[in-house]
């Protein structure tokens, strides 16, 4: 088996190869080259306002002072992606939506009651021997009696009941590494949806990570074999419509 070379996991590549491994070779292993995708973009921009907001001192994190960071924020994405500039074809439609979705945020959490210890963290871990477990968590609040809130910004819809365990899934791997890292065990995860303000918590368990371990654990021996085989199905569904790769995709090109 290929398991000589190392793989890099993180719970958007798990998601990826769960949901197509064909779409996973083009990105993770041939990594095609692919255009912005304008949802993504948004996102990136409204995170970015959010992480800077706790730049600002507590009694100044209002929703005007974060509404005003929108505009130079955005100059740096456009300088760093010059591309963007021809995709958005009304700026101020733009800017108008992006900062709906910060507004919505003050209607979720306020700012001003706490410090976010840390922001756009990035935790890793030597998970296996031929496996290096990765990820970037929004935020991560620790209060001072060392309980542990790990928060994950959403600017989409949440999803609908009874459908939250795969959103969770990505905060239970941030949870797992924290755990493995630092030897405790989160106190709550929290997925904050803009797109309808919503907020989906949960109080994760040891069962919980060890669950999630065995899951990543399965998907790298998977990846690893489809690797050993050059074996990459697809898998069509309706997601297909919004991959970049459909056009020279088997499961549409035959």
């Amino acid at each position: 088996m290929s398991n000589e070379k190392s793989l890099r996991l993180s719970p958007s590549a798990v998601s990826e190869y769960e949901n197509c491994p064909q779409q996973y070779k083009y990105r993770k292993i041939d990594k095609l080259p692919e255009p912005p995708s304008l949802d993504a973009e948004r996102g990136t921009l409204v995170h970015t306002v959010l992480q800077d907001l706790f730049e600002i001192p507590a009694n100044g994190r209002s929703i005007e002072s974060a509404v005003e960071l929108l505009p130079s924020r955005w100059s740096a994405q456009l300088a760093d992606k010059p591309a963007l500039l021809g995709m958005v074809t009304n700026e101020k439609e733009w800017l108008d939506r992006a900062s709906a979705l910060v507004k919505t945020y003050f209607s979720l959490e306020d700012p001003t009651s706490f410090e976010a210890t840390h922001r756009e963290m990035h935790l890793e871990n030597d998970f296996d021997s031929n496996v290096y477990l990765h990820g970037y968590v929004d935020r991560l609040d620790v209060a001072a009696t060392g309980e542990v809130r790990i928060v994950d910004y959403k600017t989409g819809k949440a999803p609908k009941p009874g459908w939250e365990e795969k959103s969770l899934f990505q905060l239970r791997v941030y949870a797992l590494l924290y755990w493995k890292n630092n030897g405790v065990l989160p106190r709550l995860l929290q997925l904050i949806y803009l797109g309808d303000g919503k907020l989906v918590k949960s109080n994760p368990t040891m069962a919980e990570l060890e669950s999630t371990e065995k899951v990543l654990r399965r998907v790298a021996e998977d990846i690893f074999i489809s690797i050993e085989k050059d074996y990459w199905p697809p898998k069509p569904s309706r997601l297909c419509d919004w991959c970049y790769f459909k056009s020279i995709c088997p499961a549409h090109t035959n």
